[in-house]
């Protein structure tokens, strides 16, 4: 079964995530950042992945603390449930349309942390939330998951649209990665032998 179960405490958060590979969408998020929810359940939706967000941070000061780290755990968590990587797809990419936003995600599995973030949204906040912590959150998951991940927002005029296009196609994106390639089963996906 892949599934992990990662918290972590410092003294700005409190968070733990669950999470099974193999789900079907199903997510329980307690984030205490609303715009963020609505975000991680379009990843868990797409991504057919079922996933579990608690998170008490100190939102008093912003969001940024409590973004960022939920970005690390649950990287914490998919390194965890992804295992070795044998017989995995390593790769997958999506495009996902959103009225007038198209964003592209393509993701490495490679155990090499790399954000590409290509991405100028068209203002600085959606409602109370900061779209500089987009980045800031999937900065933390890929130095933790150790991925290699490339996110190209290659149009859109509401912000909104561009950061739910983004979120789905890493749902999307992901689904394929971790899929089993049956071609290659119990081999690691890579010329080195190891991942």
């Amino acid at each position: 079964m892949r599934q992990a179960e990662i918290s972590r405490n410092t003294l700005e958060t409190r968070i733990t995530v669950r999470l099974n590979l193999d789900g079907t969408g199903q997510c329980r998020l307690a984030t205490g950042v609303p715009f963020l929810d609505h975000m991680l359940d379009q990843v868990a939706r797409h991504g057919l992945i079922d996933l579990e967000v608690e998170a008490d941070g100190d939102l008093h000061v912003d969001a940024h603390h409590t973004v960022e780290d939920i970005g690390i755990t649950i990287g914490q968590a998919l390194s965890k449930a992804v295992g070795d990587k044998k017989g995995l797809r390593r790769y997958g990419h999506a495009y996902v349309p959103l009225d007038e936003a198209l964003s592209r995600v393509v993701i490495d599995l490679s155990g090499r942390p790399g954000l590409v973030f290509g991405v100028e949204f068209t203002r600085a906040t959606i409602g109370a939330f900061d779209v500089d912590l987009i980045r800031e959150f999937f900065q933390g998951l890929v130095n933790h998951a150790l991925m290699t991940l490339h996110i190209d927002n290659l149009r859109g005029a509401n912000a909104h649209h561009q950061a739910e296009t983004i979120f789905k196609a890493f749902g999307r994106a992901l689904r394929v990665a971790l899929e089993a390639d049956e071609r290659a089963a119990g081999s690691i996906p890579s010329t080195k032998g190891s991942l």
